[in-house]
């Protein structure tokens, strides 16, 4: 073999050793985030919060991307259970507490809070119901026959709304009860747009007050306080993901994006931290 060919078949391999090198580089360069599925709350998601939290988690943790799905806590968690979900942020104590009975999460832990209140029109014809207990405006509200709309959904919510109804003695039922199956955000626009009451999240009704003709009937009631948890689902295809997004939300850094979420167009927080709050500190309502 000549010189020359050895000096090409040489040349060759450096190139070819050079194009291996690059193609890895290129490839480890544009890999893909891995994808945590997060099944959450349409309140989370009205109120603007993940819009905060979120892109600081990416920054964060480059590695990961978090694709929210929201709908009401009931539906999350059965997401989570069918294995659709790698984790969950939830504000319904009793199904979360039933969810991880079953053995489908593998850890829960407190987030954050606000708290419910029950929004109507200003004028309305129950605005006299204006009572300390959440259970008695209910109450007074069904006695008047005034319009309102539950979320009907299994969320959250209806699941504190349909507590009330029991502490209140009633079978919320007639013309005047409507369910709308939908999250908060509609469920508060229709309520507006028909002079209706409901029950809400205060994060969601601040968030959309400027467009809404709704005040606070009742507020302050002990029952009202709104507990959200997040869990890392058992047998979640993402399973190191949902660890990282649940160690980071109770972490110092995403506590504080959350203690002060609200307060700048606000002027209060939306959501109170309590990351690290034991069960007997937390009292939280089922």
């Amino acid at each position: 073999m000549s010189e020359s060919s050895d000096y090409s078949s040489a040349r060759g391999l450096v190139v070819l050793g050079l194009a291996t090198m690059l193609g890895l580089l290129f490839i480890g360069c544009s890999t893909e985030p891995r994808e945590i599925i997060l099944a959450s709350t349409t309140s989370t998601e009205d109120s603007g919060l993940f819009e905060r939290l979120l892109p600081a988690f990416r920054e964060a943790h480059p590695g990961y991307r978090v694709r929210v799905i929201a709908v009401g806590s009931g539906e999350a968690l059965r997401l989570a259970a069918r294995g659709d979900a790698d984790a969950v942020l939830a504000h319904s104590p009793g199904a979360e507490e039933e969810f991880m009975a079953a053995g489908h999460g593998e850890s829960r832990q407190p987030v954050m809070y606000n708290d419910f209140v029950i929004v109507g029109p200003p004028a309305g014809s129950a605005r006299h119901c204006a009572l300390e207990s959440a259970a008695a405006a209910l109450a007074c509200i069904a006695a008047d026959s005034a319009t309102f709309i539950s979320r009907g959904d299994d969320s959250g919510t209806h699941a504190r709304e349909r507590r009330l109804w029991d502490l209140a003695g009633i079978e919320a039922d007639g013309e005047w009860y409507l369910e709308a199956g939908q999250g908060m955000g509609a469920v508060l626009m229709m309520a507006s747009e028909m002079d209706a009451y409901t029950l809400t999240d205060r994060g969601t009704y601040l968030s959309l007050r400027e467009r809404l003709h709704l005040s606070v009937l009742v507020e302050g009631d002990p029952i009202l306080r709104n507990q959200y948890s997040v869990i890392v689902v058992r047998d979640a295809a993402e399973l190191e993901g949902a660890r990282t997004f649940a160690d980071w939300i109770t972490s110092e850094p995403a506590q504080s994006l959350i203690g002060a979420f609200g307060t700048e167009r606000f002027g209060r927080r939306l959501f109170t931290p309590n990351a690290g709050q034991t069960s007997q500190e937390l009292k939280i309502e089922n």
